[in-house]
Protein backbone atom coordinates (compact mmCIF):
# COMPACT_ATOMS: atom_id res chain seq x y z
CA UNK A 1 0.00 0.00 0.00
CA UNK A 2 1.49 3.35 -1.05
CA UNK A 3 1.89 6.10 1.47
CA UNK A 4 -0.84 8.77 1.58
CA UNK A 5 0.38 12.17 0.41
CA UNK A 6 0.40 15.06 2.81
CA UNK A 7 -2.50 17.45 2.12
CA UNK A 8 -5.70 17.30 0.11
CA UNK A 9 -6.10 15.22 -2.98
CA UNK A 10 -5.62 17.13 -6.27
CA UNK A 11 -8.11 16.95 -9.09
CA UNK A 12 -7.86 18.24 -12.64
CA UNK A 13 -10.85 20.28 -13.76
CA UNK A 14 -11.53 20.36 -17.49
CA UNK A 15 -14.09 22.23 -19.51
CA UNK A 16 -15.56 21.79 -22.91
CA UNK A 17 -12.77 21.57 -25.52
CA UNK A 18 -12.27 24.84 -27.36
CA UNK A 19 -13.20 23.31 -30.69
CA UNK A 20 -16.60 22.23 -29.35
CA UNK A 21 -17.50 25.64 -27.91
CA UNK A 22 -20.14 27.57 -29.75
CA UNK A 23 -18.87 30.88 -31.11
CA UNK A 24 -20.58 33.75 -29.32
CA UNK A 25 -20.72 36.18 -32.24
CA UNK A 26 -22.79 35.68 -35.35
CA UNK A 27 -24.81 32.58 -34.58
CA UNK A 28 -26.25 34.07 -31.40
CA UNK A 29 -27.24 37.36 -33.06
CA UNK A 30 -28.49 35.62 -36.19
CA UNK A 31 -30.61 33.20 -34.18
CA UNK A 32 -31.99 36.12 -32.15
CA UNK A 33 -33.13 37.75 -35.39
CA UNK A 34 -34.48 34.52 -36.88
CA UNK A 35 -36.43 33.67 -33.74
CA UNK A 36 -37.75 37.26 -33.52
CA UNK A 37 -36.78 37.70 -29.91
CA UNK A 38 -36.61 41.06 -28.20
CA UNK A 39 -32.89 41.36 -28.91
CA UNK A 40 -33.39 40.40 -32.57
CA UNK A 41 -36.20 42.89 -32.93
CA UNK A 42 -33.94 45.55 -31.43
CA UNK A 43 -31.23 44.76 -33.98
CA UNK A 44 -33.66 45.05 -36.88
CA UNK A 45 -35.25 48.23 -35.49
CA UNK A 46 -31.81 49.75 -35.18
CA UNK A 47 -31.13 49.08 -38.87
CA UNK A 48 -34.53 50.40 -39.89
CA UNK A 49 -34.08 53.53 -37.78
CA UNK A 50 -30.68 54.29 -39.30
CA UNK A 51 -32.04 53.71 -42.82
CA UNK A 52 -35.02 55.98 -42.08
CA UNK A 53 -32.71 58.67 -40.70
CA UNK A 54 -30.61 58.57 -43.88
CA UNK A 55 -33.70 58.72 -46.09
CA UNK A 56 -35.24 61.61 -44.21
CA UNK A 57 -31.95 63.50 -44.28
CA UNK A 58 -31.69 63.08 -48.05
CA UNK A 59 -35.32 64.11 -48.47
CA UNK A 60 -34.83 67.16 -46.24
CA UNK A 61 -31.81 68.34 -48.20
CA UNK A 62 -33.69 67.85 -51.46
CA UNK A 63 -36.72 69.77 -50.16
CA UNK A 64 -34.50 72.62 -48.97
CA UNK A 65 -32.80 72.75 -52.34
CA UNK A 66 -35.97 72.56 -54.43
CA UNK A 67 -37.84 74.84 -52.01
CA UNK A 68 -35.38 77.65 -52.58
CA UNK A 69 -35.76 77.50 -56.36
CA UNK A 70 -38.68 80.00 -56.45
CA UNK A 71 -36.47 82.48 -54.61
CA UNK A 72 -33.75 81.81 -57.15
CA UNK A 73 -36.22 82.44 -59.97
CA UNK A 74 -37.05 85.86 -58.53
CA UNK A 75 -33.37 86.77 -58.29
CA UNK A 76 -32.92 88.20 -61.83
CA UNK A 77 -35.94 90.44 -61.28
CA UNK A 78 -34.63 91.81 -58.00
CA UNK A 79 -31.06 92.27 -59.30
CA UNK A 80 -31.94 94.05 -62.56
CA UNK A 81 -34.80 96.06 -61.11
CA UNK A 82 -36.96 95.38 -64.15
CA UNK A 83 -39.34 92.60 -64.92
CA UNK A 84 -37.24 90.90 -67.57
CA UNK A 85 -38.50 87.45 -68.43
CA UNK A 86 -36.48 85.02 -66.31
CA UNK A 87 -37.25 82.15 -68.69
CA UNK A 88 -33.62 81.50 -69.59
CA UNK A 89 -32.61 81.63 -65.92
CA UNK A 90 -35.39 79.17 -64.96
CA UNK A 91 -34.53 76.71 -67.72
CA UNK A 92 -30.83 76.80 -66.95
CA UNK A 93 -31.34 76.25 -63.25
CA UNK A 94 -33.91 73.49 -63.78
CA UNK A 95 -32.19 71.81 -66.69
CA UNK A 96 -28.57 72.08 -65.63
CA UNK A 97 -28.45 72.89 -61.93
CA UNK A 98 -31.02 70.57 -60.35
CA UNK A 99 -29.97 67.21 -61.74
CA UNK A 100 -26.34 67.21 -60.56
CA UNK A 101 -27.50 68.13 -57.07
CA UNK A 102 -30.12 65.37 -57.12
CA UNK A 103 -27.47 62.93 -58.33
CA UNK A 104 -25.15 63.91 -55.47
CA UNK A 105 -27.93 63.51 -52.91
CA UNK A 106 -28.87 60.12 -54.35
CA UNK A 107 -25.24 58.97 -54.37
CA UNK A 108 -24.83 60.05 -50.74
CA UNK A 109 -28.00 58.21 -49.76
CA UNK A 110 -27.00 54.96 -51.48
CA UNK A 111 -23.54 55.02 -49.88
CA UNK A 112 -25.04 55.73 -46.47
CA UNK A 113 -27.61 52.93 -46.84
CA UNK A 114 -24.92 50.47 -47.91
CA UNK A 115 -22.73 51.49 -44.97
CA UNK A 116 -25.67 50.99 -42.58
CA UNK A 117 -26.26 47.52 -43.99
CA UNK A 118 -22.55 46.69 -43.84
CA UNK A 119 -22.42 47.81 -40.20
CA UNK A 120 -25.50 45.73 -39.42
CA UNK A 121 -24.03 42.69 -41.13
CA UNK A 122 -20.80 43.17 -39.19
CA UNK A 123 -22.78 43.36 -35.96
CA UNK A 124 -24.75 40.22 -36.74
CA UNK A 125 -21.76 38.22 -37.97
CA UNK A 126 -19.52 39.43 -35.18
CA UNK A 127 -16.90 41.15 -37.35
Amino acid sequence: MPAAPDGPRRETVTGVPRQARRPLGHTAARSEIDEQTTVGTTYVRSLMRSQLRAGLTALGVLILFVGTLPLLFMLPESVTGSEVSPTLWVWLSLGVGVYPVMLLIARWYVRRAERNERDFTGLVEGR
